[in-house]
């Protein structure tokens, strides 16, 4: 449901009755994760996906039965059904869909979540996907720090344990299904939630005021990054080089990383390839928590980097962080091109990739890998 948070806000404020599909749990290749959803209102209007298209008409329909009988339910699509080619989920993987109304009387706590969403505020929603008749339907809102919002049906300790659940997933970053018993222990298969988490959009931090960084920030943008361009020369680093990038930075490279700090889903990549700017910033980003630290440069130039920064005290470890030269082997040439290499490599590196042609291999095209974010997902 948060996957639609702007719009799905837009339609409460309305007060559109809507009804909301949102994956439960994927298995095998399946296009879209848990919390990739598709809404439908009372009018008829869609939006959104759970499938890539695959099952959409389905989906659909059900979304449909459910604002006339204001029921929620959980349905299965796969490969093996015998209706795996009428509804068109023929990639070979299987997915569950919960599908909720949501009536206009019903919407405060759901409307405190989108809320949130649209402000990228950090906030777990919690829905009861399987369980007893009388818990279907019931939610909680978690946040990072102070008391839940809502109940799942009135017992403190489901409720407690629920909410640590959530907080769990939402320290992570991830969405997903989380199987608890009635009084609060784990159980699979006597009720199921379904947990989406919000976070801010990862942050990708571009080093060097080039006219690469200005590609990577379009191309950081589009997949969902927090893009900010540092360089330490203010010629350089203006609004109108870099219009993409949501924060520009004049600064010296390891001075505002230390300044900013760094988490598990920050991107560094480091453009400027200029020892005086390099080997400062890459002993400090080598030493930070980080999802990936590259750096751009011919082959020498990484062999000479190496040697200093292990000069500079840096251990194998830590130089092992480092993707140098950074990207996948494309062939690029142009900044854009460039740029794509790049984040392929992000993505890889994200997802778990290999970077290998999908032709001919046998490596399964979609990885059960934990997003980071919305894009995470972002």
């Amino acid at each position: 449901m948060l996957d639609l948070a702007e719009e799905l806000h837009r339609w409460i404020e309305e007060g559109r009755d809507f009804a909301v599909a949102t994956v439960l749990a994927v298995g095998g290749s399946a296009p879209r994760g848990p919390g990739a959803a598709l809404a439908v209102d009372s009018s008829g209007t869609v939006i959104g996906s759970v499938s890539g298209g695959c099952v959409e008409g389905a989906v659909y329909e059900l979304c449909l039965e459910a604002l006339r009988t204001g029921e929620s339910v959980v349905e299965r699509f796969g490969y093996s059904d015998e209706d795996a080619f009428a509804v068109g989920l023929t990639c070979g993987g299987t997915i569950e869909v919960l599908i909720t109304p949501v009536a206009a009387q019903a919407t405060a706590l759901l409307a405190s979540a989108l809320t949130a969403a649209v402000r990228d505020e950090p906030a777990a929603l919690v829905r009861v996907a399987r369980g007893p008749a009388e818990l279907l339907g019931r939610a909680l809102l978690v946040r990072p720090d102070g008391p839940h919002e809502g109940t799942l049906g009135g017992h403190p300790e489901l409720d407690r344990t629920a909410a640590a659940e959530a907080r769990a997933l939402l320290e992570a970053g991830r969405t997903g299904a989380v199987d608890l018993s009635a009084d609060g222990s784990h159980c699979p298969g006597g009720l199921t939630l379904l947990i989406e988490s919000n976070v801010p959009p990862p942050r990708m931090i571009v080093f060097g005021a080039v006219d690469f960084a200005a590609a990577l920030a379009r191309a950081g943008k589009f997949l969902g990054y927090h893009v900010t361009v540092c360089d330490a020369r203010p010629v350089f680093a203006t609004r109108e080089r870099f219009p993409d990038a949501d924060e520009i930075v004049v600064d010296w490279p390891h001075r505002h990383l230390r300044r900013t700090g760094t988490d598990a889903r920050t991107v560094l990549c480091v453009l400027t390839h200029d020892a005086k700017f390099d080997i400062p910033l890459l002993k400090a980003a080598l030493r930070m928590p980080a999802a990936f630290i590259g750096a751009m440069g011919s082959r020498r130039t990484h062999e000479d980097r190496e040697r200093r920064l292990r000069s500079e005290g840096l251990a194998e470890a830590e130089l092992a962080r480092l993707r140098s030269p950074i990207g996948l082997d494309l062939g690029a040439r142009t900044p854009e091109e460039t740029a794509l290499s790049i984040v392929a490599e992000i993505v890889a590196v994200r997802r778990g990739g290999t970077g290998a042609p999908l032709t001919g291999s046998n490596t399964p095209i979609h990885r059960d890998g934990a997003p980071q974010g919305r894009p995470a997902a972002a």
